[in-house]
């Protein structure tokens, strides 16, 4: 039998925690966040303006320093960029998502700790990095 009541007790506790996930602070003000930014016509600007550089950027890149453009659209994408990073609005977001992105990696950190220490939990947040440098978790004693 494919579906077990194990598994599909599993899959309801999965979904519960994705509702609570999802009605968490730190959701709902990442939700705040990204609506304020998309709904802004400055701060939009500032996106579009480097999204269009960004595709110009590319074509660059394919010659690099060869390309009769490259110093100009090198300055003005860090320009750009530069601008954008800078608007409070992307700014908020920027942290709201970080804020997501690390309770988010505490949960897969709780659930991959609750089956097994050994187990591989991606993350890009140094905080649950093991320390270990071959990615076996220290048994082979690399460490």
């Amino acid at each position: 039998m494919l579906a077990t009541l194990e598994r599909i007790e599993l899959l309801e506790n999965a979904e519960d925690l994705a509702k609570m996930v999802l009605k968490s602070d730190i959701a709902e003000q990442y939700q705040i966040c990204l609506y304020k930014m998309h709904t802004n016509k400055e701060t939009q600007r500032k996106i579009n303006r480097f999204a269009s550089l960004k595709e110009l950027y590319e074509e660059v890149q394919r010659f690099g320093k060869y390309h009769p453009d490259y110093k100009r659209v090198m300055m003005q994408i860090r320009e750009a960029k530069r601008e954008m990073d800078l608007d409070p609005l992307v700014a908020d977001f920027k942290l709201a998502e970080n804020d997501l992105q690390t309770l988010l990696d505490e949960i897969s950190k709780f659930i991959g700790g609750a089956v097994s220490e050994h187990i591989k939990v991606p993350s890009g947040n140094p905080f649950f990095e093991t320390g270990h440098s071959c990615g076996t978790g220290g048994s082979c004693g690399c460490s």
